[in-house]
């Protein structure tokens, strides 16, 4: 189970890491040696144990969020901060009445921008 979890974290990096720049292979590369630190520090520990299946649990849910959530962007104009987003067909989409629910369900206003003041973090 933990070898079938760190293959599922590993190919969810690729996918939400992907693409032709130094920059993205570096941060690959990086996703990579972070997982494989991750599993190696916890390798003593007991297959059958709790704590494993709670490792794992952690492994599928980062797998999971690194293939659904995670959205690569580009600079393209520099002067104009436009970024070109590369949106493959896992990610996880919603709209804006969900993400306005959202707000207000935690007291928050959806007419302020995310990092002002009086918004939720």
């Amino acid at each position: 189970m933990a070898l079938q979890a760190y293959r599922h974290v590993l190919r969810a990096a690729n996918i939400a890491f992907k693409g032709p720049t130094l920059d993205d292979k570096r941060v690959l590369i990086a996703a990579r040696q972070s997982a494989r630190q991750q599993f190696d520090a916890k390798r003593d520990i007991s297959p059958d144990s709790e704590n494993a299946r709670q490792e794992i649990a952690h492994a599928e849910e980062v797998a999971r969020i690194l293939r659904h959530n995670i959205v690569q962007g580009q600079l393209e104009e520099a002067e104009a901060q436009k970024y070109k987003l590369r949106i493959h067909k896992d990610i996880e989409r919603g709209d804006n009445e969900q993400v306005k629910e959202t707000v207000l369900a935690k007291g928050g206003n959806p007419n302020q921008p995310c990092w002002s003041k009086g918004s939720l973090t």
